[in-house]
């Protein structure tokens, strides 16, 4: 891989969601990354809470995963048996010249294996200690289990989202494992290492995805102190309580999404359009009287109906309106905008989302497809200073596969 991070090594203590998600955003942009998986077999096709206690995390291997994981990419992949002493102690070796450690279990976990931030930072004072986790590091719900929903509920983050008279409506999960949780800790990770590279000491980052859920909402909370937001959902700019901010079905019975917010922008989709020609300009009510709003959506919503998405897509490509047609993950990437950006990529066959952001003078490379457990173990551990016969003997204890 090529990119602004090259020359940064980062070890991953294999987990699933936002720990493997931030380990492909900093792999992506080309640091090098080893992901350490647990011997044994890999289940396919079962889920595995997160945060899992010591026990389970130890008996099953946390890289629950097929080849067809992208947000595994990019990376070199070992085997080893963390609940041996000498496994661990490899990992201690290959963490005595890295950068940075990821690990997404539940607190207390790692520092049972023997690979707490006492251990690590004692071989490598400069390391960063990436730790991230539902509800964080200490607190009343520290080692409670949890997955996205619960940490965006109770942050504040998924009681806006959805309709007037409608339960919340979970947003996947991309607010507390991605964009909370990995996307910060991919974050706090290169800010301790830019302190460490100054002459910092190592630390260690602590990304909740409780916190970093309440983190996304910072607009929110700044339009309700200006009263500018209400309690109720669906009732708001954003929310789908205007009417030119919404998501409409076309004729088709696909959709279309308006984000007119601007008074330009909405005067040209209403010029494009021909939304409430039938009444005089004067008599219309201003674009932002929220009494207004109800009865102007269901105006907006016959609108579309009467015409396909292509058709209004035909009609509003291109302009200042702020329509865009509402993609299936199947059609985005074939879209001749995303296709000209080569915003999604093939990867060993599977068509994903490519490295982002982008960079004018080490852009990315090609993204590299998952490894196997294990399918770079020998490679790894002969840069770490491993003699052959070392390696041998590991296998032959089970200590590596």
């Amino acid at each position: 891989m090529a990119g602004p991070l090259q020359g940064v090594r980062i070890i991953e203590l294999a987990s699933i969601g936002p720990g493997p998600f931030a380990a492909m955003v900093l792999a992506d942009l080309g640091a090098d990354v080893i992901r350490v998986d647990r011997l044994g077999p890999t289940p396919t096709g079962v889920p595995i809470a997160r945060d899992r206690p010591l026990d389970d995390a130890v008996a099953s291997p946390a890289g629950a995963r097929t080849p067809f994981d992208p947000t595994v990419r990019s990376r070199r992949a070992i085997a080893v048996d963390l609940k041996s002493t000498d496994g661990r102690d490899l990992v201690l070796r290959l963490l005595s010249g890295a950068d940075a450690f990821i690990e997404g279990f539940r607190p207390g976990v790692t520092e049972r294996l023997g690979l707490g931030p006492a251990d690590c930072l004692a071989v490598n004072p400069k390391l960063v200690y990436g730790r991230v986790t539902g509800w964080g590091q200490d607190g009343p719900l520290a080692h409670a289990a949890g997955h996205d929903i619960n940490y965006i509920a109770l942050a504040g983050a998924l009681d806006p989202i959805g309709r007037a008279g409608e339960p919340p409506v979970p947003p996947l999960n991309l607010v507390g494992d991605y964009g909370g949780g990995g996307m910060l800790l991919a974050l706090g990770v290169l800010a301790g290492i830019l302190h460490a590279r100054a002459g910092g000491p190592g630390q260690v980052v602590d990304a909740a995805m409780v916190d970093g859920a309440a983190l996304l909402t910072t607009f929110i909370h700044g339009l309700r102190a200006m009263g500018l937001w209400r309690g109720e959902r669906g009732m708001n700019l954003l929310d789908t309580g205007a009417h030119f901010y919404e998501v409409y079905e076309c004729a088709d019975g696909r959709h279309i999404a308006v984000g007119a917010i601007e008074p330009q922008f909405y005067a040209e989709l209403v010029h494009r359009t021909g939304f409430e020609a039938d009444i005089p300009e004067a008599d219309r009510p201003a674009q932002l009287d929220d009494s207004s709003w109800p009865a102007r959506k269901k105006a907006m919503a016959a609108l579309f109906a009467t015409r396909s998405r292509e058709e209004w897509c035909a009609l509003l490509d291109g302009s200042d309106a702020c329509v865009a047609p509402v993609l299936s993950m199947t059609e985005a990437p074939a879209h001749p905008h995303l296709a000209h950006r080569g915003t999604f990529l093939d990867v060993g066959g599977i068509v994903q989302p490519g490295p982002a952001p982008r960079f004018s003078a080490t852009p990315p490379g090609v993204p590299t497809p998952p490894g196997h457990p294990g399918e770079h173990t020998d490679a790894v551990l002969a840069e770490a200073g491993l003699e052959p016969g070392e390696v041998a003997e590991l296998r032959r204890a089970g200590v590596i596969s």
